[in-house]
């Protein structure tokens, strides 16, 4: 029997990293258990997320019932700390602590501030509500402050994060852990979902102070295991005596960074503006039932789990960071072409197929865009290189997200008025002349990669530990 078990161990052992890229990510400098719980930050940075955009979305629209508008700008409210995430990762890279830290105190206030706002938002939101004797001023300043908090927080401690992480782990690894710390993120958003989801089924005002309060619990527990031992103190390289204005320009300057933030910023928007129109599209065009367009969450969690997975495997074996963003923005051309030609189908299994190719694209593209600001970055700028690719990310979707539903509503409207012509007087118009605008961006991102790609790296000013990874395979230009 121990035999038959020994056995099977192993073949388990050798299964594992052939279906897990990221399951080989631990090395000897960042054991797999470390990594694991290193990676519990992304859980709460998803759940978070999903709290904010999703479940408090609905909630305070429908059981509150807080007017629309209010919600939209509630919800925007995190976006206008996005762009500082740049300056909150340079500081994490030139400042010590007294206790001998870099990287932990900020992760530490970050999730105190994600507490904070977690505490008071399920109180400002009931006042927020209108039940209340007092002004509702009090309840809509509360509510601001707590979006604001969490909005912090969460991008306090994702930037700080992947910079401790990146510190961490060997450059050969490096790949494999972004997968990892983006398969967590994921995780932790569909998890939460369905806690979130099932918790809050017989709504009721006590429930909602405690499933937001308990997940403040769950915040700060997580956090606090995630950062247990991670980082040493008084190893530190020396205090850089720079400002952030002259660590930018350092930065901006090397290895043609603005391109790369552009090309993110518009890769980013370029799959961000679906976000909520995919459901609205299936259930009004293609007539799908709640059951189905419910279930595009999990194809576009599915296609970003196997997009990242492809991504890590690419990477390991030598492949161009850039080249695999680049791959991933055509793969989300060919994707939104196939949600625009079901509608003139009626093929849901076309809009699967779409939908699904949405997350794989998505998935091949963060993770390039993000494993090459970690190569391009200096081991003293890494914290600044991380969260201008964070700011850059976040701000994109934010405005990408804001613009479609605008957009959506005008094309509907001309649509329906026949200022188009009789051929798009259809409710899809509007959902397509957004899809359409998706491919546009996703055209130019791959415009704005393709310098990218060609560029060599002796003529980067900025030689780091990842030019030890080969490159060879993928000179070629084709994929293994």
């Amino acid at each position: 029997m121990n035999r038959a078990s020994a056995v099977l161990v192993k073949g388990l052992m050798r299964i594992g990293p052939q279906i897990l890229p990221f399951a080989d990510a631990g090395s000897a400098e960042l054991p797999m258990p470390r990594l694991l719980r290193l990676s519990l930050f992304q859980v709460t940075v998803g759940m978070a997320a999903v709290l904010l955009i999703g479940t408090l979305n609905r909630v305070m629209i429908v059981e509150l019932g807080v007017p629309s508008w209010l919600v939209a700008l509630m919800l925007s409210l995190p976006l206008l700390f996005a762009p500082l995430r740049a300056l909150i990762g340079f500081r994490s890279d030139t400042h010590r602590s007294v206790l001998g830290w870099r990287r932990v105190p900020y992760i530490w206030f970050g999730t105190l501030l994600q507490f904070g706002g977690l505490a008071i938002m399920p109180f400002s939101l009931l006042i927020l509500s209108g039940d209340t004797t007092g002004p509702i001023i009090i309840g809509q300043a509360a509510a601001a402050f707590a979006f604001l908090l969490v909005g912090a927080g969460l991008h306090t401690v994702q930037t700080v994060g992947l910079a401790l992480a990146t510190d961490l782990a060997p450059a050969h690894t490096r790949p494999r852990v972004v997968a990892l710390l983006c398969a967590m993120l994921l995780v932790g958003m569909g998890v939460s979902a369905l806690a979130f989801g099932a918790l809050l089924a017989n709504f009721s005002a006590i429930r909602l102070i405690q499933v937001v309060q308990g997940a403040a619990v769950v915040t700060m527990v997580l956090n606090c295991v995630a950062l247990w031992k991670q980082e040493a103190r008084g190893a530190l390289p020396p205090v850089q005596n720079v400002d952030f204005s002259e660590a930018w320009k350092r930065f901006a300057s090397t290895g043609r960074a603005r391109r790369r933030l552009f090309a993110t910023a518009l890769g980013t928007a370029g799959f961000s503006m679906q976000d909520i129109l995919l459901e609205p599209y299936g259930g009004r065009v293609l007539h799908l039932p709640v059951s189905a367009t419910t279930a595009l969450t999990a194809m576009l969690a599915l296609g970003s789990g196997v997009g990242l997975a492809i991504a890590a495997r690419w990477l390991t074996r030598g492949a161009d960071a850039h080249r695999v963003a680049g791959v991933g923005a055509v793969v989300g051309v060919v994707a939104f072409f196939a949600v625009i030609f079901a509608a003139p189908a009626d093929s849901s299994t076309l809009f699967s197929i779409g939908v699904t190719l949405i997350g794989l694209g998505g998935g091949l593209f963060a993770h390039g865009t993000l494993t090459a600001s970690m190569q391009t970055a200096r081991p003293e700028d890494r914290g600044l290189a991380l969260g201008a690719w964070g700011a850059a990310q976040a701000t994109a979707a934010g405005l990408a997200i804001a613009a479609s539903g605008a957009v959506n509503d005008a094309g509907s409207m001309l649509a329906a008025s026949g200022a188009l012509g009789e051929a798009l007087v259809s409710p899809a118009s509007g959902y397509a002349m957004v899809y359409v605008i998706e491919i546009l961006l996703l055209l130019a991102t791959v415009v704005a990669i393709g310098p990218l790609v060609r560029f060599k790296k002796q003529d980067s000013e900025a030689p780091t530990d990842f030019d030890l990874v080969p490159t060879s395979s993928f000179n070629s230009g084709v994929m293994q």
